[in-house]
């Protein structure tokens, strides 16, 4: 098995990280340890746009990614530590998550903290979770990640993951929003996540004793980069890649009420309908028109309605008014 602790909070650099391994490494077992700076972590089928609060996540600049196992929508920070590990298929049970949620419990129930896997693949603390997992099978490999929440900022983290669930219509997974705590409520104030990846790492040491540390090399680094930059940080993977979904949101504005309806195919718009009791001197029908190809995306959406009298369409409104109604 070969130990490897990235050297990077960088959550685009560390969920890419383990697609490289992947390819790297296709028959070596691997345990790998990384912590993100803040950022989001979004399951590979989920609607990232129905699963976060994206003007909070902006406003605090807090990345976005998509990973590539299944499972609900995460918070990482600084005060959470995550695992991962790499196997051949077919070594272990796929449906099986205790084998490698066990090492996490061992660890932990030696600091006595009364640790326990619960359900299908949480680790809850007196009935709170502090952990989730997720796996995935890929090239012949298997890799199950999990989270450990040591002092995160769960307000943050509640802010974050905060959506209005009535703008969107999919059928896309939703995230079961569990309560959640910190382990550092049962640990020693002072205890770090660096402290705790060395508990874990000799945890995992004792079952496998002829494990050895790897440092990732030039090759490695640069090879995780070009990852980043063909996939892990692209609008296509991390918006783009969403299910279908059907987008409502009604606002009040100094001209009247809007209602935005649309329908979006792979985060692109292919439907527009606006509905309202504005009065405006051009027919809605033409910016209706105009949105259709643009991505759900407001950057992209302030490009273009900047480029026009929105007036003309609404009345008395400002283009930060418009706006509002594609969030």
């Amino acid at each position: 098995m070969l130990l490897i602790d990235s050297p990077s909070h960088n959550a685009y650099f560390n969920i890419a990280s383990e697609e490289y391994l992947l390819h790297k490494f296709p028959t070596e077992d691997i345990f790998l340890l990384y912590v993100n700076a803040p950022s989001i972590i979004v399951g590979k089928f989920q609607n990232t746009l129905a699963e976060i609060n994206l003007d909070y996540v902006k406003e605090k600049e807090i990345k976005v990614v998509r990973r590539m196992s299944g499972g609900g929508t995460v918070y990482h920070d600084l005060g959470n530590l995550n695992f991962s590990f790499h196997t051949l298929l077919g070594q272990n049970d796929f449906g099986d998550f205790s084998f490698f949620t066990q090492p996490v419990l061992n660890m932990l129930n030696q600091l006595n903290v009364p640790a326990v896997l619960q359900g299908r693949n949480d680790l809850l603390v007196d009935g709170k979770k502090f952990s989730g997992n997720a796996k995935l099978a890929r090239h012949g490999k298997m890799i199950q990640h999990g989270t450990i929440l040591l002092d995160s900022e769960m307000e943050v983290l509640g802010e974050a993951l905060k959506v209005n669930p009535l703008k969107f219509i999919d059928k896309a997974i939703k995230s079961n929003r569990s309560r959640v705590t910190n382990l550092i409520n049962y640990l020693p104030k002072e205890t770090t996540t660096e402290h705790l990846k060395n508990l874990l790492t000799e945890e995992i040491i004792k079952s496998n004793p002829s494990a050895e540390r790897y440092e990732l090399t030039e090759e490695d680094l640069q090879g995780i980069q070009q990852l980043i930059t063909d996939k892990y940080e692209t609008w296509d993977w991390n918006f783009g890649f969403s299910p279908n979904y059907n987008f409502k949101k009604a606002i009040k504005v100094p001209a009247g009420f809007i209602e935005v309806h649309l329908d979006v195919v792979h985060g692109i718009i292919e439907k527009a309908k606006i509905f309202g009791d504005f009065f405006a001197s051009k027919p809605i029908e033409e910016l209706e028109e105009q949105l259709i190809g643009q991505k759900h995306e407001i950057s992209d959406l302030e490009k273009l309605l900047s480029s026009m009298d929105v007036t003309e369409y609404f009345g008395k409104v400002t283009l930060e008014d418009i706006l509002e109604g594609f969030k």
